[in-house]
């Protein structure tokens, strides 16, 4: 929620909301009269009660004015992520279900060994050159060492990352420097008033300081444009950008550029996030060489373009990607690819499709989505899983075994593998019944905070519905299909089959509880079914039944809808209990898929016990 909707969601409460900031007031009439922000008594503070103006409040001594937001901040001297996070508690509005199994850990870097720019120093002189004025420098605290410019980047006073930037090109190159194993974030924090509602994101630290000289509040990001890793700033910065109702992307105009942009608005939100055209490259260029003025900067802003509600698309903007759809994307290759070689061309799971998975219970529908996460995480893929039929440490000691390729292994090696699932890996932790609307949302903030491209729902039973409330099943499918075409993601959605008297026999894609209401809207639907004959063939069954069934397949994953190729094939598997990894062939040994230096004396253990 953006902090003007918060501010809408104390509104109506306003009387209460009053009494809670400004316990000292009194209601006269249609406002809560109060001394100040301090709480005393008196008449000078206004907070209206009634009306459009609801909400609205005034100090007429000081000429302060607001709404109940600024007021939080002002009643409680704080910035305005603690009169967010302050009143989200007090409205009731709980955070995101969301926990990864560990984080990366990253460094504070030392002080730079520099001083404030002297006024006739080689720094000083080039920033002048820039247009940049002494103040400007002063509220970024820029530092010098040397012909070495140090840009500091701070929170709450707290060095977090440094860059520098060499006055002097060799063969016109910039000369870069930044500290190593810091955490990424966006510069200049120092520099943002507490009460700012709008921000402009930069590609670069002195358009970010350029557009504070216009009056404008500015962070850069810190790896310039493009995407992927070079905005994995988000995570870290996405609840302190928060408190922006309006945030202004003015990105370099180049393919870099663009691509940072498209990610930005993806990642914090279209609906508040608008486009600035300065008519030139960047901030500074507009300054240094093309003087523009103050006015100019305003009217570029009063021009900055919004973004329609992403339904709302005008044809001709599909035009490059209708020419890929015939010259450039194979879906064959296209999207997250199975762990096993021989079905690379058989499915992929693409952005923006869903998969149902279905079959008989017991038959490994969870076990084998769980390894197909973990070797699509190994391929660069982020997931989150909801595994409401599973307790969180449950799933993670399955996928600990998979990866492992180990029934028990140490706890060292435990370590290694949840190290690795570290920033590639979300739970939404929740048992039993969820709430399909909070559920999504969680989901909406993983794909955007975090760059999470693929969801497991495990299952659709556990959203809330009987068995037979096929309405409310047709509403969660058509609201997950509607998250993975929104946030351009893959949901892997578990569907149970109807009860059947023979579980020996593969279901059919309209064996699924709610059948075509729900297979019609999936893009593939894949059946896990379990050789269960051949289970009791290889223990208790004859020689004869033995040797019919040796060559035979474990599990077979069977796909019977794939909207996009409309490939339908079997795909047979072979199951290690031990390790609970499913292999391709016949005759495959498990494997240890995560580096870990005991691996040798933990195989050692294996084979002793």
């Amino acid at each position: 929620m953006t902090p003007s909707q918060i501010a809408q969601r104390l509104a109506d409460r306003v009387i209460d909301v009053a009494h809670h900031l400004l316990p000292g007031g009194k209601r006269e009439g249609s406002e809560w009269r109060v001394g100040s922000v301090n709480g005393e008594k008196g008449q000078s503070l206004g907070v209206h009660l009634k009306g459009e103006k609801a909400g609205v409040w005034c100090d007429f001594s000081t000429g302060e004015t607001g709404d109940l937001l600024d007021l939080w901040r002002a009643v409680r001297s704080c910035d305005m992520g603690t009169a967010l996070t302050e009143a989200k508690s007090y409205l009731g509005i709980a955070e995101p279900k969301l926990e990864a199994p560990s984080r990366k850990a990253y460094v504070r870097p030392d002080r730079p060994k520099c001083k404030a720019p002297a006024d006739e120093s080689p720094v000083m002189a080039y920033l002048a050159g820039r247009g940049l004025k002494p103040e400007t420098i002063a509220a970024f605290k820029i530092g010098e060492k040397g012909r070495d410019i140090v840009f500091p980047f701070l929170r709450d006073g707290t060095l977090i990352h440094w860059k520098t930037l060499c006055i002097d090109r060799e063969n016109g190159k910039k000369k870069i420097f930044a500290s190593k194993d810091s955490e990424p974030c966006l510069f200049g924090w120092q520099a943002i008033p507490e009460g700012a509602r709008e921000v402009t994101i930069t590609e670069g630290e002195i358009d970010a300081m350029t557009a504070w000289q216009y009056g404008r509040p500015a962070l850069s990001v810190p790896f310039g444009g493009g995407k992927g890793e070079k905005q994995a700033w988000i995570e870290h910065e996405y609840s302190r950008l928060s408190r922006f109702d309006v945030i202004y992307l003015a990105m370099d105009n180049d393919e870099a550029g663009k691509q940072a942009t498209e990610e930005l608005i993806k990642r914090l939100g279209r609906e508040r996030c608008r486009i600035l055209d300065l008519g030139c490259k960047d901030f500074n260029e507009a300054l240094d060489a093309l003087f523009y003025t103050r006015d100019d900067i305003d009217d570029c802003y009063a021009k900055a373009k919004t973004l329609d509600p992403e339904k709302l698309v005008g044809a001709e903007t599909f035009a490059d990607d209708v020419c890929a759809e015939f010259f450039e994307r194979n879906p064959v290759v296209m999207g997250m690819a199975t762990p096993w070689e021989k079905s690379h061309d058989t499915i992929r799971f693409r952005d923006s499709e869903v998969t149902i998975w279905t079959g008989w219970s017991g038959h490994g529908k969870s076990q084998l989505l769980n390894y197909l996460a973990f070797h699509g995480m190994r391929q660069g893929e982020k997931f989150c899983i909801a595994s409401m039929e599973m307790p969180a440490k449950r799933t993670l000691q399955r996928m600990v075994r998979q990866a492992a390729g180990l029934n028990l292994p140490s706890r060292g090696y435990i370590h290694a593998i949840l190290e690795f699932l570290g920033g590639r890996l979300w739970i939404y932790n929740q048992m039993g019944s969820a709430n399909t609307a909070e559920m999504i949302d969680t989901f909406r903030y993983a794909a955007r905070r975090y760059g999470v491209k693929q969801f497991v729902v495990d299952s659709l039973a556990k959203l809330g519905m009987a068995e037979d409330d096929y309405n409310g099943q047709k509403q969660a499918m058509e609201a997950i299909v509607g998250f993975a075409h929104e946030m351009g993601v893959h949901v892997h959605l578990v569907a149970h089959p109807r009860k059947a008297d023979d579980e020996t026999k593969l279901p059919g894609k309209l064996d699924v509880r709610g059948g075509a209401i729900l297979t019609d809207l999936a893009d593939n639907v894949i059946t896990v079914w379990r050789n269960k004959k051949k289970e009791v063939a290889m223990k208790d069954g004859s020689e004869e039944d033995r040797a019919y069934y040796a060559s035979h397949s474990d599990v077979k994953m069977v796909i019977t809808k794939q909207r996009l190729t409309g490939v339908e094939e079997t795909i047979p598997l072979w199951f290690d209990p031990a390790s609970a990894q499913y292999m391709e062939r016949e005759g495959h040994k498990p494997r240890q898929w995560i580096e870990y230096s005991g691996i040798p004396q933990q195989q050692a253990d294996q084979e002793a016990a």
